[in-house]
């Protein structure tokens, strides 16, 4: 009835786990209750959960991102204190709980952190950027997102029901395979990411979709602002790169549930696809990643150096380039393996010529504040600290490019601190960057400033005394993945690393503080003009938060900073008075196709982990019949009104006219 599900799937006799899943149950009860008897329900229901407005689903991924930020951080807190104290010890966590916590944690930080980070922040600001009302499949949109949290949700569960995968953030065969990983572990991992994927590629498709083919009057390619292009280039890595994840992830489910051996060189299958297949993905993954940060940034150094953007299409050219030679370089991540000198060789060039694009980034961003009026406003510190951090990180892969390096350094902790640089320093210092400087647009009403500074000095140096100390240890022979060890000279410089991430922890707690406080001074912090920090794109030019249609009259764009040029045109006329002419305006209706969906995958999902065929098959058919119902939907839009309409761009006018008169009251 219940396939391999039985009460010993509980980890009773582990007391970690047990205790975190309490915790955790006991928030969301609370949660749930506080919900309900404040009678937010309905209102959390029609405007949230079945939502196909593109800024909610993106602010629903950031919130997904934090929420997860927290769980995947816990788990990196307690990987640093464990090896800080396993020194000729088995410390505080066996090695079976161990291994499923360094797998947890680089699948959570990857797939559920750092993917619907950036995918959020895309979401949200993209459309508004190319003046359009909405991406261009709003409710595939939202079943994106909730196959994301889908994923998300199927790891957590695996906490408590279960286990997860104990073979590391990406699931190598053998060690993947039922002879070596006879549990429920890795099928947690299969299926939470094949679900996500899933939502991933729907995303990707959305993105490119959307910047092609729906930009506003007069927005040309190359008026573009640069986070559009980075967004472009990363969903088209997306739609590139996913379906190899997924495929390669299919096969190892046919390995486990119908003894194929695509991966077993015993039976005919050969381990080093697998090897090129998941870095034919995970490369270009890295990109998808840091190519979105690359865009906040240029947004937020030009917004806060008050100048354009040094060198915009030679950005527009670095950007492109990444996105094609980042699918040329995925063997250095195995030079050690036996592919050949020769074939290293290329592949080491390869790995050092990506350089060049990133290192034209840097100048560009670095001639664009000079002469600049500098605001160091808390995006911009993001923005600078990440300069810093992200050439170190630059530095040592091109290090690790080499191959008779990687030979010495492959497998350390040289490569774990060097990863990190790049995606801590790259990609969460751009997500913080762009969370501060777009969250103003998204509520209305700024972060507190000097709790964000607060929690950006703690975040800096937290990274710089956790992870400096593993870049020693590697090059002293540490190794990755170490549950205890017996070499004196490893264990200060993972002391030194442990206290370093109490910094950071305090860096993630003064964030916290940052929301909450913000949220409990929202009237004094609160942005009236749409446009707090002076921007350049066209975002700015709506109200903070924007009307669910974005834009009154769609704006119709000359030269590449349409916002910059609007303003300046205003302030020479007054913010003339002349009304333009208020038309009817159709919007996408909600939908629960999105949540519906993710509910039976849900369903799917966990009963595919435990084989319960049973429960498989009524989630199927309780998909396939949400698809049926979402295709025959007669009516999918329904009409704003203009005198509606004109109410709203009206109210918007008058106060940034009243603003614009006595600027002191901004």
């Amino acid at each position: 009835m219940l396939g391999k599900l039985s009460w010993s799937a509980i980890p009773i006799d582990q007391p970690i786990p047990l205790i975190a899943a309490g915790v955790v149950l006991v928030v969301i009860l609370a949660v749930l209750a506080w919900v309900t008897l404040k009678g937010y329900m309905p209102y959390l229901w029609r405007e949230w959960i079945t939502s196909v407005d593109h800024k909610r689903i993106g602010i629903m991924y950031i919130l997904l991102a934090m929420v997860m930020l927290l769980r995947g951080g816990s788990d990196a807190l307690m990987i640093r204190v464990q090896q800080a104290i396993a020194y000729q010890s088995n410390g505080y966590l066996p090695p079976e709980h161990f291994n499923q916590i360094f797998s947890a944690h680089g699948t959570i930080m990857i797939f559920f952190v750092a993917m619907p980070f950036v995918i959020g922040l895309m979401n949200l600001v993209v459309p508004l950027q190319l003046g359009v009302r909405d991406v261009a499949f709003p409710t595939l949109n939202s079943v994106g997102f909730w196959l994301t949290a889908t994923g998300a949700l199927l790891v957590n569960v695996s906490l408590v029901i279960g286990e997860f995968a104990r073979t590391g953030w990406l699931p190598f065969p053998p060690l993947s395979e039922l002879t070596y990983s006879p549990g429920v572990g890795v099928d947690y991992y299969l299926w939470s990411l094949e679900i996500s994927g899933v939502g991933t590629l729907v995303a990707g498709i959305n993105l490119v979709t959307t910047v092609l083919k729906l930009r506003t009057k007069g927005m040309t390619y190359l008026r573009m602002p640069m986070f559009c292009w980075t967004t472009l280039a990363s969903s088209l890595l997306i739609v590139a790169a996913f379906p190899i994840l997924t495929a390669t992830l299919a096969m190892l489910i046919l390995d486990s549930y119908f003894g194929f051996h695509f991966f077993t060189n015993e039976a005919g299958g050969n381990v080093m696809m697998f090897m090129n297949l998941i870095w034919a993905w995970g490369h270009p993954e890295v990109y998808i990643l840091v190519l979105p940060a690359f865009g906040i940034y240029s947004e937020v150094v030009s917004t806060f150096s008050s100048k354009s953007l040094f060198g915009y299409r030679s950005m527009v050219l670095a950007t492109m380039a990444i996105c094609i030679i980042s699918f040329m370089v995925w063997l250095h991540h195995f030079f050690t393996m036996g592919a050949g000198p020769d074939v290293n060789a290329i592949f080491g060039i390869a790995s050092m010529i990506i350089a060049v694009p990133t290192g034209v980034k840097i100048y560009n961003w670095l001639f664009t504040m000079y002469g600049g009026r500098i605001r160091f406003a808390t995006p911009m510190l993001w923005s600078v600290g990440f300069m810093v951090t992200f050439i170190i990180g630059g530095l040592t892969g091109v290090l690790v490019a080499v191959p008779p390096a990687d030979f010495l350094l492959h497998n350390s902790l040289f490569l774990v601190a060097h990863f990190h640089n790049v995606i801590i320093g790259g990609v969460l210092f751009g997500a913080f960057a762009g969370l501060t400087y777009w969250f103003p647009k998204a509520f209305g009403f700024r972060l507190h400033e000097g709790l964000g500074k607060a929690a950006f000095w703690f975040s800096l140096i937290g990274f710089y005394v956790t992870f400096m100390p593993l870049y020693a240890a590697g090059l002293l022979g540490m190794t990755r993945r170490m549950q205890h060890y017996d070499v004196a000279a490893w264990r200060p410089w993972m002391i030194v690393a442990a206290i370093g991430f109490v910094f950071l922890t305090i860096g993630i707690v003064f964030q916290v503080l940052q929301i909450v406080v913000s949220i409990l001074q929202r009237e004094e912090l609160r942005d009236r003009t749409g446009d707090p920090w002076d921007g350049r794109s066209l975002e700015w030019a709506t109200s903070s938060p924007p009307p669910v249609f974005n834009f009154a009259i769609l704006p119709d764009v000359h030269g590449e900073e349409a916002y910059w040029a609007i303003k300046s045109r205003a302030k020479q006329r007054d913010l003339e008075k002349n009304e333009p002419h208020y038309e009817d305006i159709e919007m996408p209706r909600n939908s629960p196709t999105g949540f519906v969906c993710a509910f039976f995958a849900t369903v799917m999902g966990f009963a595919l982990i435990w084989h319960i065929w049973w429960m498989v098959a009524l989630g199927f058919v309780g998909a396939f019949a949400t698809f049926v119902v979402f295709a025959w939907r007669d009516h999918d839009e329904y009409v704003i009104p203009a005198a509606e309409v004109a109410r709203i761009d009206r109210a918007n006018m008058a106060e940034r006219r009243a603003l614009a008169s006595h600027p002191g009251s901004a």
